[in-house]
């Protein structure tokens, strides 16, 4: 059988073998813009769903809280039974 060599020091590598290729590397720098804009736009178009959303539900909030303001049931199962504070 063969020795194996254990005290030897591994060799130094390169410095641009040390760091493997990267996809941004590889890309041309305009389609890497060109993916970062659109990247922009789509969390853009993402916020204004979400502020949308946001909205809708506000508004049913605020229906939904006129309506069972109008409503003599809700009030009178609502509103605290101690009319003396009110006297």
């Amino acid at each position: 059988m063969a020795k194996k060599n254990r005290g030897r020091a591994p060799e130094p590598r390169p410095e641009a073998a040390a760091k493997p290729a990267t996809l941004k590397d590889l890309l041309p720098a305009e389609l890497v813009d060109r993916l970062k804009n659109q990247a922009g736009d789509m969390r853009a178009e993402q916020e204004r769903v979400r502020e949308e959303e946001r909205r809708r539900a506000e508004e049913a909030r605020k229906a939904e809280q006129k309506r069972n303001e109008s409503s003599m049931e809700y009030l009178l199962e609502n509103s605290s039974m101690d009319w003396k504070k009110f006297k």
